[in-house]
Protein backbone atom coordinates (compact mmCIF):
# COMPACT_ATOMS: atom_id res chain seq x y z
CA UNK A 1 0.00 0.00 0.00
CA UNK A 2 1.35 3.41 -0.94
CA UNK A 3 1.97 5.68 2.04
CA UNK A 4 1.18 9.37 2.38
CA UNK A 5 4.89 10.11 2.77
CA UNK A 6 5.44 8.51 -0.61
CA UNK A 7 2.68 10.72 -2.02
CA UNK A 8 4.58 13.81 -0.92
CA UNK A 9 7.74 12.67 -2.71
CA UNK A 10 5.99 11.63 -5.91
CA UNK A 11 7.22 13.07 -9.19
CA UNK A 12 4.66 13.54 -11.96
CA UNK A 13 4.96 11.43 -15.11
CA UNK A 14 2.30 13.49 -16.92
CA UNK A 15 2.92 17.00 -18.18
CA UNK A 16 0.26 19.69 -18.18
CA UNK A 17 -1.25 20.82 -21.47
CA UNK A 18 -2.96 23.97 -22.64
CA UNK A 19 -6.52 22.66 -22.80
CA UNK A 20 -8.56 20.58 -20.36
CA UNK A 21 -9.65 17.11 -21.35
CA UNK A 22 -13.42 16.69 -21.34
CA UNK A 23 -15.11 14.34 -18.88
CA UNK A 24 -17.72 11.77 -19.86
CA UNK A 25 -20.55 10.00 -18.13
CA UNK A 26 -21.52 7.03 -20.28
CA UNK A 27 -24.77 5.14 -19.96
CA UNK A 28 -23.33 1.74 -20.86
CA UNK A 29 -26.48 -0.40 -20.81
CA UNK A 30 -26.31 -4.01 -21.99
CA UNK A 31 -22.90 -5.66 -22.41
CA UNK A 32 -24.04 -6.49 -25.96
CA UNK A 33 -23.33 -2.87 -26.86
CA UNK A 34 -19.70 -3.94 -26.63
CA UNK A 35 -19.93 -6.05 -29.80
CA UNK A 36 -23.05 -4.84 -31.60
CA UNK A 37 -23.37 -1.96 -34.04
CA UNK A 38 -25.99 0.10 -32.20
CA UNK A 39 -26.81 3.79 -32.16
CA UNK A 40 -25.15 3.88 -28.75
CA UNK A 41 -21.91 2.18 -29.77
CA UNK A 42 -21.74 4.30 -32.93
CA UNK A 43 -21.81 7.43 -30.78
CA UNK A 44 -18.98 6.06 -28.65
CA UNK A 45 -16.95 5.53 -31.82
CA UNK A 46 -17.73 9.06 -32.93
CA UNK A 47 -16.66 10.49 -29.57
CA UNK A 48 -13.31 8.75 -29.82
CA UNK A 49 -12.69 10.62 -33.06
CA UNK A 50 -14.01 14.00 -31.91
CA UNK A 51 -12.31 14.57 -28.58
CA UNK A 52 -8.54 15.09 -28.22
CA UNK A 53 -6.56 11.87 -28.09
CA UNK A 54 -5.93 11.20 -24.38
CA UNK A 55 -2.68 10.14 -22.83
CA UNK A 56 -4.67 7.63 -20.77
CA UNK A 57 -8.25 6.76 -19.88
CA UNK A 58 -9.42 6.41 -16.27
CA UNK A 59 -12.78 4.66 -15.86
CA UNK A 60 -15.01 4.73 -12.78
CA UNK A 61 -17.33 1.80 -13.44
CA UNK A 62 -20.50 0.75 -11.65
CA UNK A 63 -19.13 -2.78 -11.71
CA UNK A 64 -16.09 -2.38 -9.49
CA UNK A 65 -17.16 -1.87 -5.90
CA UNK A 66 -14.64 -2.31 -3.12
CA UNK A 67 -14.09 -1.55 0.54
CA UNK A 68 -11.77 1.40 0.23
CA UNK A 69 -10.56 2.92 -3.03
CA UNK A 70 -8.37 0.96 -5.42
CA UNK A 71 -6.78 1.64 -8.79
CA UNK A 72 -5.57 -0.86 -11.37
CA UNK A 73 -1.79 -0.72 -11.49
CA UNK A 74 -0.72 -3.54 -13.76
CA UNK A 75 1.02 -3.32 -17.12
CA UNK A 76 -1.72 -5.25 -18.93
CA UNK A 77 -5.17 -5.39 -17.29
CA UNK A 78 -7.21 -8.46 -18.15
CA UNK A 79 -10.60 -8.29 -19.86
CA UNK A 80 -13.25 -9.25 -17.30
CA UNK A 81 -16.45 -10.93 -18.49
CA UNK A 82 -18.53 -10.10 -15.43
CA UNK A 83 -21.94 -11.19 -16.70
CA UNK A 84 -23.89 -14.31 -17.61
CA UNK A 85 -26.45 -15.51 -20.10
CA UNK A 86 -24.98 -13.79 -23.15
CA UNK A 87 -23.70 -15.27 -26.45
CA UNK A 88 -20.30 -16.93 -26.53
CA UNK A 89 -19.13 -14.22 -28.95
CA UNK A 90 -19.31 -11.69 -26.14
CA UNK A 91 -17.24 -13.88 -23.81
CA UNK A 92 -14.64 -14.30 -26.54
CA UNK A 93 -13.89 -10.58 -26.72
CA UNK A 94 -10.53 -9.43 -25.44
CA UNK A 95 -9.59 -5.78 -25.19
CA UNK A 96 -5.80 -5.79 -24.82
CA UNK A 97 -5.22 -2.15 -23.91
CA UNK A 98 -2.16 -1.56 -21.74
CA UNK A 99 -2.35 -0.26 -18.21
CA UNK A 100 0.12 2.15 -16.61
CA UNK A 101 1.57 1.57 -13.15
CA UNK A 102 3.16 5.03 -13.25
CA UNK A 103 -0.12 6.81 -14.03
CA UNK A 104 -1.83 4.70 -11.38
CA UNK A 105 0.71 5.91 -8.85
CA UNK A 106 0.31 9.52 -9.96
CA UNK A 107 -3.49 9.27 -9.71
CA UNK A 108 -3.24 7.79 -6.23
CA UNK A 109 -0.93 10.64 -5.24
CA UNK A 110 -3.64 13.20 -6.04
CA UNK A 111 -6.13 11.70 -3.62
CA UNK A 112 -5.47 12.97 -0.11
CA UNK A 113 -8.81 12.14 1.52
CA UNK A 114 -8.13 8.42 1.60
CA UNK A 115 -5.31 5.98 0.97
CA UNK A 116 -5.62 4.47 -2.50
CA UNK A 117 -4.48 0.87 -2.92
CA UNK A 118 -2.69 -0.08 -6.12
CA UNK A 119 -4.52 -3.17 -7.38
CA UNK A 120 -2.97 -5.97 -9.45
CA UNK A 121 -5.93 -8.38 -9.54
CA UNK A 122 -8.88 -6.60 -11.16
CA UNK A 123 -8.66 -5.52 -14.81
CA UNK A 124 -11.23 -3.96 -17.13
CA UNK A 125 -14.84 -4.92 -16.38
CA UNK A 126 -17.66 -4.57 -18.89
CA UNK A 127 -18.48 -1.07 -17.67
CA UNK A 128 -15.09 -0.12 -19.10
CA UNK A 129 -14.16 -2.28 -22.06
CA UNK A 130 -17.56 -2.46 -23.79
CA UNK A 131 -17.39 1.32 -24.19
CA UNK A 132 -13.68 2.02 -24.59
CA UNK A 133 -13.12 -0.62 -27.29
CA UNK A 134 -15.46 1.37 -29.54
CA UNK A 135 -13.76 4.66 -28.73
CA UNK A 136 -10.21 3.36 -29.13
CA UNK A 137 -10.39 0.13 -31.15
CA UNK A 138 -6.62 -0.08 -31.63
CA UNK A 139 -6.25 -0.62 -27.84
CA UNK A 140 -3.14 1.55 -27.92
CA UNK A 141 -4.06 3.96 -25.10
CA UNK A 142 -3.51 3.00 -21.44
CA UNK A 143 -6.77 2.26 -19.63
CA UNK A 144 -7.06 2.22 -15.84
CA UNK A 145 -9.98 1.73 -13.49
CA UNK A 146 -10.71 3.41 -10.17
CA UNK A 147 -12.97 1.47 -7.83
CA UNK A 148 -15.98 2.81 -5.95
CA UNK A 149 -15.91 2.47 -2.16
CA UNK A 150 -19.31 0.94 -1.42
CA UNK A 151 -19.06 1.86 2.27
CA UNK A 152 -19.29 5.58 1.49
CA UNK A 153 -22.15 7.84 0.50
CA UNK A 154 -22.82 10.13 -2.48
CA UNK A 155 -21.13 13.23 -1.04
CA UNK A 156 -17.92 11.28 -0.45
CA UNK A 157 -17.75 10.14 -4.08
CA UNK A 158 -18.47 13.62 -5.42
CA UNK A 159 -15.76 15.14 -3.21
CA UNK A 160 -13.21 12.46 -4.08
CA UNK A 161 -13.72 13.18 -7.77
CA UNK A 162 -12.71 16.80 -7.23
CA UNK A 163 -9.27 15.61 -6.16
CA UNK A 164 -8.78 14.11 -9.62
CA UNK A 165 -9.30 17.41 -11.42
CA UNK A 166 -5.58 17.78 -12.08
CA UNK A 167 -5.70 14.79 -14.42
CA UNK A 168 -7.87 16.81 -16.80
CA UNK A 169 -4.98 19.26 -17.13
CA UNK A 170 -2.63 16.41 -18.01
CA UNK A 171 -4.51 14.77 -20.86
CA UNK A 172 -6.30 11.99 -19.01
CA UNK A 173 -9.84 11.22 -20.13
CA UNK A 174 -11.97 10.37 -17.10
CA UNK A 175 -15.10 8.33 -17.81
CA UNK A 176 -17.90 7.50 -15.39
CA UNK A 177 -19.74 4.40 -16.63
CA UNK A 178 -23.16 3.50 -15.28
CA UNK A 179 -26.78 4.50 -15.99
CA UNK A 180 -28.81 7.40 -14.59
CA UNK A 181 -31.97 5.31 -14.46
CA UNK A 182 -31.19 1.66 -13.74
CA UNK A 183 -33.94 -0.57 -12.38
CA UNK A 184 -33.36 -4.09 -13.71
CA UNK A 185 -36.22 -5.45 -11.63
CA UNK A 186 -38.74 -3.48 -13.68
CA UNK A 187 -37.27 -3.95 -17.17
CA UNK A 188 -39.79 -4.82 -19.88
CA UNK A 189 -37.60 -7.44 -21.52
CA UNK A 190 -40.04 -7.83 -24.41
CA UNK A 191 -39.65 -4.13 -25.26
CA UNK A 192 -35.86 -3.87 -25.36
CA UNK A 193 -35.90 -3.25 -29.11
CA UNK A 194 -38.71 -0.72 -28.89
CA UNK A 195 -36.89 2.55 -29.47
CA UNK A 196 -37.29 5.05 -26.65
CA UNK A 197 -39.77 2.92 -24.68
CA UNK A 198 -39.67 4.24 -21.13
CA UNK A 199 -42.06 4.26 -18.20
CA UNK A 200 -43.48 7.67 -17.36
CA UNK A 201 -41.65 7.80 -14.04
CA UNK A 202 -38.34 6.91 -15.74
CA UNK A 203 -38.69 9.66 -18.34
CA UNK A 204 -39.77 12.14 -15.69
CA UNK A 205 -36.83 11.59 -13.35
CA UNK A 206 -34.37 11.37 -16.24
CA UNK A 207 -35.59 14.79 -17.32
CA UNK A 208 -35.17 16.07 -13.77
CA UNK A 209 -31.60 14.75 -13.63
CA UNK A 210 -30.77 16.48 -16.93
CA UNK A 211 -32.31 19.77 -15.80
CA UNK A 212 -30.33 19.74 -12.54
CA UNK A 213 -27.13 18.93 -14.44
CA UNK A 214 -27.71 21.82 -16.84
CA UNK A 215 -28.32 24.23 -13.96
CA UNK A 216 -25.34 22.98 -11.94
CA UNK A 217 -27.49 21.94 -8.97
CA UNK A 218 -25.10 19.22 -7.91
CA UNK A 219 -26.26 19.42 -4.30
CA UNK A 220 -29.69 18.14 -5.31
CA UNK A 221 -28.19 15.37 -7.40
CA UNK A 222 -26.02 14.30 -4.48
CA UNK A 223 -29.12 14.17 -2.28
CA UNK A 224 -31.11 12.32 -4.94
CA UNK A 225 -33.24 10.52 -2.36
CA UNK A 226 -35.01 13.83 -1.72
CA UNK A 227 -36.15 14.05 -5.36
CA UNK A 228 -39.17 11.85 -4.75
CA UNK A 229 -40.38 8.33 -5.41
CA UNK A 230 -39.32 8.50 -9.06
CA UNK A 231 -35.69 8.88 -8.00
CA UNK A 232 -35.98 5.90 -5.68
CA UNK A 233 -37.42 3.82 -8.53
CA UNK A 234 -34.60 4.98 -10.81
CA UNK A 235 -31.90 4.23 -8.23
CA UNK A 236 -32.97 1.16 -6.22
CA UNK A 237 -29.27 0.59 -5.57
CA UNK A 238 -26.74 3.38 -6.12
CA UNK A 239 -23.81 1.73 -7.90
CA UNK A 240 -24.90 2.76 -11.43
CA UNK A 241 -25.61 6.32 -10.28
CA UNK A 242 -22.37 6.93 -8.38
CA UNK A 243 -20.24 7.21 -11.58
CA UNK A 244 -22.38 10.23 -12.56
CA UNK A 245 -21.35 11.96 -9.33
CA UNK A 246 -17.68 11.34 -10.13
CA UNK A 247 -18.24 13.01 -13.48
CA UNK A 248 -20.04 16.01 -11.98
CA UNK A 249 -17.36 16.44 -9.34
CA UNK A 250 -14.86 17.04 -12.14
CA UNK A 251 -16.85 19.87 -13.74
CA UNK A 252 -15.18 23.25 -13.92
CA UNK A 253 -16.89 26.64 -13.87
CA UNK A 254 -16.36 27.24 -17.60
CA UNK A 255 -17.26 23.78 -18.89
CA UNK A 256 -20.02 23.34 -21.43
CA UNK A 257 -22.56 20.56 -20.85
CA UNK A 258 -24.09 18.40 -23.57
CA UNK A 259 -26.11 15.19 -23.62
CA UNK A 260 -26.00 12.26 -26.01
CA UNK A 261 -27.53 8.77 -26.36
CA UNK A 262 -30.47 10.32 -24.56
CA UNK A 263 -32.92 7.44 -24.84
CA UNK A 264 -34.79 5.00 -22.63
CA UNK A 265 -34.43 1.23 -23.02
CA UNK A 266 -36.74 -1.48 -21.73
CA UNK A 267 -38.92 0.92 -19.77
CA UNK A 268 -36.74 1.33 -16.68
CA UNK A 269 -33.25 2.06 -18.05
CA UNK A 270 -31.89 5.21 -19.67
CA UNK A 271 -28.77 5.45 -21.79
CA UNK A 272 -28.54 9.22 -21.26
CA UNK A 273 -24.90 10.29 -21.27
CA UNK A 274 -23.12 13.55 -20.49
CA UNK A 275 -20.11 15.33 -21.96
CA UNK A 276 -18.51 17.98 -19.76
CA UNK A 277 -16.08 20.35 -21.44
Amino acid sequence: MTTLSAFNKFTSVLSEQESLMPVLFIGHGSPMNGIEDTEFSRKWTQLGKEIPTPKAVLVVSAHWLSKGTRITAMDFPKTIHDFGGFPKELFAVQYPAPGSPSIAKETASLIKSTQVVEDHDWGLDHGAWTVIRHMYPKANIPVLQLSIDYTKGPQYHYDLAKELYGLRKKGVLIVGSGNMVHNLGMVAWDRLNDAEYGYDWAKQINGTFKDLIRKGHHDKLIKYESLGKEALLAIPTPEHYWPLLYTLGLQGSKDDISFFNDKAVGGSLTMTSVKIG
